[in-house]
């Protein structure tokens, strides 16, 4: 269970898009230029900032957070590549309920940190072609009290617009993270997928 709730998909990010997959099958992947990504990160960010920082009560900016991140992160290519090859094995019922768990455990782990990143702001870096059509754009994130992080935001435009589908935070790419987490979880639990569906709902019920 710790393995599960010790990282979140927004560690060193500012309450974002956390993302992650370009699924467990190649894609073709749209064309993209570096100042397409640049510009798509430059806006999600300031849609983000512009929440963070805003007035309103807590839940309401829950719910602006959740529209963001369902505009801007393909969750449920996240989910399938963070489950890895056991999203094979399980059967479609199972993958729906855990695409269902998956998306509700990252709006939680996001509205989490909420406080934690009142004041923040960044700054663009430079954009970077990356494999299979991506690009990377590196980002510094900086709030209050707290060394300058460096975040780059991996954008592709394979599903006809551009998505995060990834976000390495200080040279730890947060998809491969989440996703050897899982494999680890779920070799300790006799590679079940139900049990690990337990486990998230468990995280969720947690209060926080």
């Amino acid at each position: 269970m710790d393995m599960l709730t010790r990282r979140t998909l927004l560690t060193a990010s500012f309450a974002a898009a956390a993302v992650l997959g370009l699924g467990l099958l190649p894609r073709m992947a749209a064309a993209q230029t570096p100042q397409q990504a640049t510009a798509f990160v430059d806006q999600a960010g300031k849609d983000l900032i512009a929440v963070v920082n805003g007035a309103g009560a807590t839940a309401d900016k829950q719910a602006k957070l959740k529209q963001i991140v369902d505009k801007v992160v393909d969750v449920d290519e996240v989910g399938r590549f963070c489950l890895g090859r056991f999203w094979r094995t399980a059967t479609p019922p199972q993958q729906q309920q855990y695409l269902d768990l998956f998306h509700q455990v990252l709006l939680k782990n996001i509205a989490g940190k909420l406080g934690d990143f009142q004041g923040v702001t960044f700054t663009i870096g430079r954009a970077t072609p990356r494999d299979g059509g991506t690009v990377g754009v590196a980002t510094v994130v900086t709030r209050p009290n707290v060394a300058p992080a460096n975040v780059e935001w991996v954008v592709s435009a394979s599903s006809g617009s551009p998505r995060i589908v990834d976000v390495i935070a200080e040279g730890t790419s947060l998809r491969l993270t989440q996703r050897s987490d899982y494999a680890s979880f779920l070799s300790h639990n006799g590679d079940s997928v139900t049990a690990l569906m337990d486990a998230m709902r468990k995280q969720l019920a947690q209060p926080g």
